[in-house]
């Protein structure tokens, strides 16, 4: 076997120029112009007699370059060249080839590479025949290498598969395991890419450790000086080692790449302008006094041989460490920027860091240790926090952390999965938010993490379980995955592309607030068969999503039928109050259509809306602003009197007339004087600040000034009800009443009643005298 059109790395600048772009690029005759833009081409420079001209790469194309462009980046020492290599039989014309895309030869790896695209987001139907093909090139790939690019050492050998826009179904991806092919997809090139433009070409030994897991590095084998000790219960080592040899060995992945299935991913992704300031801190003379923290994967990848010991050896024993480098086996818990600093600078194989390297520490006890080494230094963010619960407490003997864990965990799967309609939407710590990546798992976390999903009642001493419980973790993850994607699905289906525009204009359903309004509305429905006697935690997932789906249906349906007006509307639904109002909105829609679906507060809440309670709450509410003022500026007036404005400077303390006077300046006097632009919290201010005067006539209830005063409060609180009719509240019958209670009392104190109040209860309307 041989292999055709291989090329030493420093052959192929001008082909590097080529690939590294996005666009092709070519000369053509001035008077061809019209032709080419006619074919999709653009001009880029008129010249005399010639005209440059480009057009954006076909996806297959663009897509093999970047992944050849990246292997150039990373140093790898040889390349196949223009329109990839040949595997022939021998050298003989018109022996037998087989065409491969890219093919990269380095002093310890070769690896083989095929590019599968498509030009919208698919299932492969003939995906196990592509993998077929390429696995029957494996064999003669190895047969070539080792007899056209004989090495020192035994190289590793790899065949890899990137794809860009495929489905790939769990089937096609346990024979691809099982025949060792590599699988890599669009995100994980853009994470090399991204990961290369941060550390340069150390970012070769992250993919060759996805690529080569647990194979062992030729020549790399080392034995240091160290000490053994133990730490929280894990057997650890300390010891000086250079970074160079560092940067080979050590693995870290990151929270922007690691899957949501993935134990072991806890790293914020490495910020370049942290590094770039690392690396001139190196340059000056700069050391580290704090020590890289690394767990090593196997205990076979170590050997501790015992040295003479002196002295008390209670603390740790000292030794010989000997590491057995293997791709992948040694994971940064803690000190990625120091570590990566050192890549391409020229004191990596002078300089020493320090190490403690623990021996087989579990993920969770890795992702634990990461937050409590960060905490102190840097707050770790509530998103990272988030995604980490799945780590921290996976196994954790309080049900509630351990529910909180599988659903951190069954979230960032959805997100990863290309079947669900949360694919790629799903917005993590790291992640960068985008129009449709908007969704955040500390929502959809927030939302799935209360009573009703899965643990309805753990007082009892046996707990009560909800529709969503699982025979254990994996089951719970498997099943919350599966009815998510069921309900989801038929909104997103019928939402009528709703869903797709994400945050973009017009958009707000596949939003954090929409996302959560369709799963409180899901937990109703549960709780509607739950009601009717029905024990959905013994029901199969099937049996489930198949109760739900009609709901589904009719909700979906419906929003997708919104206007733009009420998909404005819905959008505008922010927050608590906003989510509130936006899930019993959603219920109604169901209720209109199934009657029997009628959960608790809803009836009330379709009476509000039907009663007409804000109209008659803003007319109260203007009457009592309006009484109001008129009881306090009266009484200021009387006061305070000689100068014109004496009432103002004494009566009215400073923070208000500073806020006033703002206001008036900002709406250039259109709003009217001082008089016309006090707020019902302003008018409480000038009560307190006035106590002595006021107590008797506004003072309510029993208790201080603060207390007496909190009526105030109260009927600003519905003002911003009924005058913010975009937020979509209603005041309820309640409220109506009680502003009528405070109403009939303020007329009173205005027509010259004495009035105390005994109780300032919701409930109790004022007591007056006559």
């Amino acid at each position: 076997m041989m292999i055709e059109n291989i090329l030493p790395r420093t052959d192929l600048l001008s082909l590097y120029r080529v690939k590294s772009k996005d666009c092709l690029f070519k000369s053509i005759a001035s008077k061809e112009t019209e032709a080419a833009i006619a074919d999709g081409w653009q001009i880029v420079k008129t010249g005399k007699y010639k005209t440059k001209v480009s057009k954006p790469k076909p996806i297959d194309v663009l897509f093999e370059d970047r992944v050849w462009t990246l292997f150039y980046n990373l140093g790898i020492k040889t390349l196949s060249g223009d329109r990839g290599a040949k595997l022939r039989v021998n050298s003989a014309e018109n022996s037998p080839n087989s065409q491969v895309d890219f093919i990269g030869i380095d002093e310890d790896v070769a690896i083989c590479v095929e590019c599968k695209t498509a030009n919208e987001f698919k299932k492969d139907l003939r995906f196990q025949e592509k993998l077929g093909v390429l696995l029957a090139k494996k064999r003669p790939f190895a047969e070539a290498i080792n007899a056209d690019h004989p090495s020192a050492v035994k190289r590793n050998i790899a065949v890899v598969m990137f794809t860009w826009n495929l489905i790939i179904s769990e089937s096609d991806k346990k024979r691809a395991e099982a025949e060792k092919i590599i699988l890599l997809d669009e995100k994980d090139l853009a994470y090399y890419e991204l990961l290369y433009s941060h550390i340069g070409e150390a970012a070769k030994y992250q993919i060759l450790g996805d690529i080569f897991p647990g194979k062992q590095i030729p020549g790399l084998r080392i034995r240091v000086p160290s000490l053994q000790t133990k730490f929280g219960g894990h057997r650890c080592y300390t010891f000086a080692i250079k970074p160079e040899y560092l940067l080979k060995v050590a693995f870290v992945s990151h929270r922007s790449k690691g899957r949501g299935s993935d134990v072991t991913t806890y790293q914020r992704m490495i910020k370049k302008s942290r590094l770039k300031k690392i690396r001139e801190y190196i340059s000056d003379d700069g050391v580290f006094p704090t020590n890289i923290v690394l767990n090593i994967e196997n205990s076979k990848y170590v050997r501790f041989d015992i040295g003479k010991q002196e002295g008390d050896s209670e603390g740790g024993r000292f030794g010989w460490l000997t590491l057995e480098p293997t791709y992948k086996s040694a994971w940064i818990i803690d000190g990625q920027h120091r570590l990566f600093a050192y890549s391409g600078h020229p004191r990596a194989s002078t300089s020493y860091l320090s190490v403690v390297a623990f021996e087989n520490m579990p993920g969770n006890v890795q992702a634990k240790l990461f937050v409590d080494i960060n905490h102190e230094q840097k707050s770790v963010k509530r998103s990272l926090l988030d995604e980490l619960w799945a780590e921290l407490h996976w196994d954790s003997e309080d049900p509630e952390k351990r529910i909180r864990a599988v659903i951190s965990k069954a979230i960032q799967g959805l997100g990863d999965n290309p079947e669900t309609p949360f694919y790629g939407r799903i917005l993590l710590a790291d992640g960068e938010k985008t129009e449709t990546t908007c969704i955040s798992l500390s929502s959809v976390l927030g939302a799935l993490d209360k009573s009703g999903f899965y643990i309805i009642n753990t007082k009892r001493d046996i707990p009560t379980y909800g529709a969503l419980w699982g025979a254990d973790n994996e089951a719970i993850v498997k099943r919350t995955q599966h009815v998510l994607n069921a309900w989801f699905l038929k909104i997103a289906e019928r939402s009528n592309g709703w869903w797709n525009i994400g945050a973009g204009d017009g958009g707000g359903l596949a939003m954090n607030d929409g996302v959560t309004v369709c799963i409180n509305v899901l937990r109703s429905c549960l709780e509607h068969f739950e009601k009717l006697g029905v024990r959905l935690v013994n029901l199969s997932d099937e049996e489930l999503t198949e109760k739900i789906s009609p709901f589904a249906d009719i909700l979906g349906t419906e929003l997708g039928n919104f206007t733009e007006g009420r998909r404005r509307d819905f959008r505008a639904l922010r927050g608590g109050q906003g989510q509130s109002f936006g899930t019993r909105s959603c219920q109604e829609i169901i209720h209109s259509k199934m009657p029997d679906f009628d959960p608790p507060g809803l009836s009330e809440f379709i009476t509000t809306k039907k009663a007409g309670t804000n109209d008659d709450g803003r007319k109260l509410i203007e009457r009592i602003e309006q009484t109001i003022q008129g009881i306090i500026l009266q009484m200021l007036k009387q006061e305070f009197k000689g100068a014109v404005d004496a009432w103002w400077f004494n009566g009215v303390p400073g923070p208000v007339r500073k806020k006033v006077d703002d206001r008036i300046n900002e709406n250039d006097g259109k709003h009217g004087g001082r008089e016309q632009n006090f707020d019902i919290i302003h008018y409480k201010e000038i009560v307190k600040y006035n106590w002595d005067l006021f107590e008797q006539l506004l003072g309510y209830g029993k208790g201080g000034k603060e207390k007496k005063t909190d009526w105030f409060n109260e009927v600003n609180t519905l003002r911003n009800i009924v005058m913010h009719p975009s937020k979509q509240q209603y005041l309820t019958l309640d409220q109506v009443e009680r502003l009528k209670q405070l109403d009939s009392w303020i007329q009173d104190v205005s027509n010259g009643r004495s009035t105390q109040p005994t109780d300032s209860s919701d409930c109790e309307a004022p007591a007056t005298e006559q």
